[in-house]
């Protein structure tokens, strides 16, 4: 009988110290899944912004959405649409929205004239323009002077054409419930980054506290291999419309352009 406690003991570490190793296994391999779930892979997508200097990579040719670059207007010269593309795309298969980076809101007349120009010879290749969107990182505190800009180009943009617009994660969090609803009332939809530059932005998490109270049709726009997971309550979102995926050149052959 002295043993017998003695046996039952050495069996009970052997079985914990088993026990141990497979939580420790189990716990390793769920890190690992979930880094694998939270890389954005272009392939599980279908809605894409080709920016300047990014080559078409395969995934476009079953996009059904695509948000292409067509130009910018400069703070230094607000009378001049640069065109930054070496000809008008040629795309039957998706729709088209045409993408304007501007740095700022004092556009000319004759800059008004490019934009529109652009859409009906994009439209005029046979492509399917659906709309503008407008590239421009509007400060939060300036939401109301954005919207009125964003009125006065929508006066001028022919009806076929929707009016969307990129947006910073921090409208959703500090934005003005005035402000964000005068930018539903003249917006078709908006593209709220979770990334800048090539990375994503660290902690983007924290600012979507309040994104069911936006008033306005909203995409997420993710960085082809940067990091995402998806609040929990965002499927449910009424006014969420699925993901745009910023494509990039893979590391070996990255350009300037973006």
């Amino acid at each position: 009988m002295g043993q017998g406690p003695e046996i039952l003991l050495v069996v009970d570490r052997r079985t914990f110290l088993g026990f141990i190793i497979a939580i420790t296994s189990l716990t390793l391999l769920a890190c690992e899944q979930r880094e694998v779930d939270q890389t954005v892979n272009a392939s599980d997508h279908d809605s894409f912004w080709l920016w300047a200097g990014v080559r078409p990579q395969p995934v476009l040719e079953r996009a059904k959405t695509v948000y292409i670059l067509e130009g910018e207007v400069r703070a230094s010269d607000a009378k001049t649409l640069v065109s930054l593309r070496p000809g008008i795309p040629d795309i039957k298969h998706a729709k088209i929205w045409m993408v304007i980076r501007v740095e700022t809101l004092d556009l000319s007349p004759e800059v008004y004239r490019q934009i529109l120009t652009r859409l009906g010879q994009w439209s005029a290749k046979g492509n399917v323009v659906v709309g503008l969107q407008i590239d421009f990182d509007a400060n939060t505190r300036a939401l109301d002077q954005y919207a009125g800009f964003l009125r006065g180009l929508r006066e001028q943009l022919p009806e076929q054409y929707a009016l969307g617009t990129t947006g910073l994660l921090d409208w959703s969090a500090n934005g003005d419930p005035a402000a964000l609803a005068s930018l539903a009332d003249v917006i078709d939809e908006t593209v709220f980054q979770v990334y800048q530059g090539r990375a994503t932005i660290p902690g983007y998490e924290r600012w979507f506290d309040n994104i069911d109270d936006l008033p306005m049709p909203f995409r997420i726009g993710l960085v082809q291999g940067g990091e995402w997971r998806a609040p929990a309550s965002l499927k449910q979102n009424p006014n969420f419309r699925g993901y745009v995926v910023f494509l990039v050149n893979d590391a070996a052959n990255q350009s300037a352009g973006e």
